[in-house]
């Protein structure tokens, strides 16, 4: 069974190396990793071209934003299950792959699975900032403020040969906008996995200021009208923030 690891990229010459070293030292043998640069202007095409033999394909050109990038990973995707490494991401260790592979070929009908991420300090990345800690998907979880980590997500190929790509009408909320068509409207078969499997560096672009926190709320509640959805705005909106209070104050047991 291949996995494809995709990772899109805009000036990561700080993280990318991370990113690489940990989908390299993977022990699961059949990855193919997709990286898709949006025609970085500091060094980060340089070191991809110096790690282009652990790299499955390598497109760096000008595109219209990450989940266009992430569009793209999708397209030249031939494994059969897809999951999205951001460039400033890592695994916690070299078993993920392996894992993930093992619960695909345990039940050939799991659509998707998720597991939990820590959000770890930009520049100390043994300091943990936010435990986003999931939870089994039940109908009705995306209007309490409730989504998968992206990065630990999961999905056959098929899922969105079926069901569609990152809307790209959303600048800050595609991919929740994504998981909560699969997951919502579509119920397709989801497995959630009690581990952190990812590590994610504070100040990516969504959560870098308020204003943009704001703008990505705005775009949920919107989706949830576009899926036909059902949501009421200010439970949704109190949901999030105890939500968001308690991940600050968890500490993954691992």
């Amino acid at each position: 069974m291949k996995v494809s690891v995709i990772t899109v990229t805009y000036n990561s010459q700080d993280y990318i190396n991370d990113c690489i070293k940990s989908v390299r030292e993977q022990t699961y043998k059949n990855i193919e990793y997709i990286v898709i640069d949006g025609a970085s202007t500091d060094n980060t095409l340089k070191i991809l071209k110096s790690k282009k033999i652990y790299l499955s394909k390598l497109i760096s050109e000008p595109d219209e934003g990450i989940y266009y990038a992430m569009n793209k990973g999708i397209k030249f995707a031939k494994g059969e299950i897809i999951c999205f490494l951001n460039s400033d991401d890592f695994f916690v260790n070299n078993e993920i792959i392996s894992r993930v592979a093992k619960e695909f070929k345990k039940d050939s009908l799991l659509d998707a699975c998720y597991a939990d991420l820590i959000y770890v300090d930009r520049f100390n990345t043994s300091k943990t900032v936010r435990y986003l800690k999931s939870s089994k998907f039940k109908e009705g979880l995306f209007s309490k403020g409730w989504c998968p980590p992206h990065p630990t997500f999961y999905v056959r190929r098929s899922v969105y040969k079926k069901f569609g790509n990152f809307d790209l009408s959303y600048r800050f909320a595609s991919d929740v906008e994504l998981m909560m068509r699969f997951l919502e409207k579509y119920k397709i078969k989801s497995k959630y996995i009690p581990e952190v499997w990812v590590k994610m560096r504070m100040g990516g672009v969504t959560n870098k200021n308020l204003k943009n926190i704001w703008l990505q709320n705005k775009e949920i509640i919107h989706s949830f009208n576009k899926n036909n959805l059902s949501v009421n705005l200010l439970k949704f909106l109190i949901l999030k923030i105890i939500l968001r209070i308690v991940q600050l104050f968890k500490r993954p047991s691992q």
